[in-house]
């Protein structure tokens, strides 16, 4: 019961910053094809946002990613943190 919640907990954290970097994306390609969404008057601006949510999204993925294979020892000897 217990491993089958904590399962279901990272998946709604993994979901939150998936669904940033699709938000980023849909920006990004109506930029592409100059429609304005969410009331964001500018073009420029509403590309500035999308290039922000979707790296931010990614950044966030990669890093939970990453925290789990180091827990688990699944890294190569570069990425695993270094004992001072």
């Amino acid at each position: 019961m217990r491993e089958s919640l904590t399962r279901m907990l990272a998946f709604v954290v993994i979901l939150i910053p998936i669904s940033l970097a699709v938000i980023g994306i849909k920006l990004l390609r109506d930029t592409l094809f100059l429609i304005h969404s969410f009331g964001i008057p500018y073009l420029p601006l509403q590309l500035l946002i999308g290039l922000i949510s979707l790296g931010a999204g990614f950044y966030l993925v990669g890093s939970f990613v990453l925290f789990r294979d180091r827990k688990h020892e699944k890294v190569q000897g570069r990425f695993l943190k270094r004992k001072v």
